[in-house]
């Protein structure tokens, strides 16, 4: 039996097929963004004013009603300082639970691309991923004018965090890839990821820092691999912390190896897709 080439497990056909279709899956992005908001009065321009309005809401609730304060940052923390922590927290979380929470449908709901021998179905979870990451990095601008709006000024570590978004790219690629695949042979995964997306926000350092655990919890905090990149976020973002090198490079290394068996276990599965379809 001939084994389609374009179906190997190999890395290097991963990074071929995202560079040869680039242009493809800039435009599946540009679509699924513009066809999400079509038929709006306000079309795109909802993209901003969501996030915008979301941040306003946490202000309001978090620092008026809750009057709550981020440990660990002093007692000159302002009212809105909890909010703005929490916002760039939830930015990270709502990339990996939209894509995570997306994947395992993503195949299934597009048969059509299934049955096109020529059409490269491993681009299909990037898509996905592409789009929560455009509805990311509106969140991050509204998240920089409102440091603008009240600390009237950003770390120049802003201009680092897109490195911090290679291993939290390269890790959440992976997962779409395994959870797309496994999602056209067992449906119930649809119901599994929404559960634990929804565990994994209430575990991880968003709505309070990782050093507020209590000691004996500790060592679960350090493996949830959420926090590496919500500290990094909040690092660059916020604080004005250069990412240490030796973490990225074990984190970037961990990652690339996950969007390797993901991607692996997709041209694996894919040849049973229209079989199952």
């Amino acid at each position: 039996m001939l084994i389609n080439p374009n179906h190997s497990i190999s890395p290097l056909v991963a990074v071929k097929s995202v560079s040869d279709n680039f242009e493809l899956i800039v435009q599946m992005v540009k679509r699924e963004v513009i066809g999400r908001y079509r038929g709006s009065m306000i079309g795109l321009a909802w993209s901003f004013f969501n996030p915008l309005l979301m941040l306003a809401i946490y202000t309001f609730v978090f620092s008026v009603i809750f009057q709550t304060r981020w440990a660990g940052i002093g007692e000159e923390q302002s009212r809105t300082d909890f909010a703005i922590i929490f916002f760039a927290g939830l930015i990270i979380y709502g990339l990996v639970a939209e894509c995570v929470n997306r994947a395992p449908t993503i195949v299934v709901s597009n048969v059509n691309y299934v049955k096109k021998v020529v059409f490269p179905l491993e681009i299909l979870p990037l898509v996905a991923c592409g789009s929560a990451l455009f509805h990311m990095l509106v969140s991050v601008v509204v998240l920089l004018l409102a440091e603008l709006l009240f600390a009237h000024q950003l770390p120049w570590t802003v201009l680092l965090f897109p490195v911090v978004l290679v291993p939290l790219l390269l890790g959440v690629a992976g997962i779409s890839w395994f959870l797309s695949a496994l999602g056209v042979f067992v449906r119930d995964i649809t119901q599994v990821t929404a559960m634990l997306t929804t565990m994994l926000l209430f575990l991880s350092p968003i709505f309070f820092p990782a050093s507020a655990m209590p000691a004996e919890l500790k060592i679960w905090m350090t493996l949830n691999p959420l926090v590496y990149f919500l500290d990094e976020a909040r690092n660059t973002l916020i604080y004005g912390v250069v990412p240490d090198l030796s973490n990225w490079i074990v984190a970037t290394c961990i990652s690339a190896f996950v969007a390797w068996l993901g991607f692996a276990w997709f041209q694996k599965s894919r040849r049973a897709f229209a079989d199952v379809l």
